[in-house]
């Protein structure tokens, strides 16, 4: 009864498997680009121009779950981006099935891949648990002689349960099994593990106080007036170590607080200290360690600037660390205060992106 519906039919039904083949391929194209495109959203990358640090990649590792390392980070990137000429990239802990950005998700760290171009890390981290591939991408960069920038909890990075079966135990903060590797990644290359609160956490601050042998060492070019109101850890770093700065605990978070009388400060706890650790591979890494560096800590211009300048230290750039170089905030900085799961949710990498237009712009306000 209706022979063009059956001729239209026969002519479609003798193409359906090219028809099916072709929109198979526009799905698998489809879910290929997603996937690509979930993948390049889950880190940031902030492109510098003209400065010093133009041709280095600096990869920033953020994830804790306290210190609001997501916050901190990106803005110190951006200071090395748009006022230093550095190439930064930041990795974040991530919730999987949102895309969010998750500090508690102590299992993931985004586009590890980026690891492998670092010329240096900037880390703020608090018992993670990488997995494998991961964590032995980033011990080979170590082991190759990167320097290594580490902030507040970075001493006690990672945590794999003891002397677990796990092979990456030995790089857990409490690691105890081979006295070699007694106190993990943070004791035996950064130089201290988490031992203990000093001062009285949420009451009382640190105000930094150089070390007078010290005053003339690179990384404290420029820098003065350090205060935080995140309090002073416990450590005591090798003997191998030099230490720049030791933290007074103060009544309380305000920076013009008076001191803390009796044994807390007497004597004062290294808060800052470098070391150049030789790994097992005969290479060697320069090493910065502080105590110091939550998001609220780097509201003080001399603890950022203690990180910037421990940067170029790092990579070998001593002459280029100016004591008057910009380290201002690269847009609007209002950091949350520590705590746990007081981080800001919903937030994702590509919430934080900026094109190199859009940061010289921020960075010219």
């Amino acid at each position: 009864m209706f022979p063009a519906n059956q001729s239209t039919f026969r002519f479609l039904t003798s193409f359906t498997p090219a028809i099916y083949s072709f929109i198979g391929t526009l799905c698998l194209t489809a879910s290929f680009a997603t996937s690509c495109l979930n993948a390049a959203e889950d880190y940031v990358v902030y492109e510098g121009s003209a400065g010093p640090g133009q041709g280095k990649h600096i990869v920033f590792l953020a994830g804790d779950e306290e210190y609001r390392s997501e916050e901190c980070l990106p803005q110190l990137a951006k200071i090395l981006a748009a006022r230093h000429g550095f190439k930064c990239t930041v990795l974040f802990s991530i919730d999987e099935s949102t895309g969010d950005i998750n500090p508690q998700n102590g299992k993931s760290l985004s586009h590890p891949e980026a690891i492998d171009t670092a010329d240096a890390f900037v880390m703020l981290l608090r018992f993670r648990q990488w997995p494998d591939e991961t964590m032995a991408r980033f011990i080979k960069a170590v082991e190759a002689g990167k320097p290594v920038i580490a902030l507040r909890t970075s001493t006690h990075a990672f945590n794999y349960g003891g002397n677990s079966d796990s092979p990456f135990a030995k790089y857990g903060w409490n690691y105890s099994k081979a006295p070699e590797w007694k106190g993990g990644f943070g004791k035996q290359i950064l130089g201290e593990t988490w031992v203990a609160h000093h001062g009285h956490h949420k009451v009382e601050g640190t105000r930094g106080i150089i070390e007078p042998s010290q005053a003339e060492h690179p990384i404290l070019r420029g820098v003065k007036d350090v205060f935080g109101d995140t309090d002073v850890y416990t450590a005591n770093p090798p003997a191998d170590a030099t230490i720049l700065m030791r933290g007074e605990v103060t009544k309380t978070l305000e920076p013009d607080s008076p001191a803390v009388e009796g044994k807390k400060n007497n004597p004062m706890q290294p808060i800052a200290w470098t070391r150049d650790h030789k790994h097992e591979t005969g290479a060697t890494s320069r090493i910065f360690t502080t105590t110091m560096g939550s998001a609220t800590d780097i509201q003080n211009e001399g603890v950022r600037r203690m990180i910037i300048n421990a940067v170029y230290w790092g990579l070998g750039q001593e002459a280029a660390i100016s004591p008057s170089s910009n380290v201002a905030f690269v847009g609007e900085f209002v950091p949350t205060m520590y705590g746990f799961g007081s981080y800001k949710k919903g937030i994702k990498p590509a919430d934080l992106k900026m094109s190199p237009a859009e940061l010289q712009q921020a960075a010219s306000r």
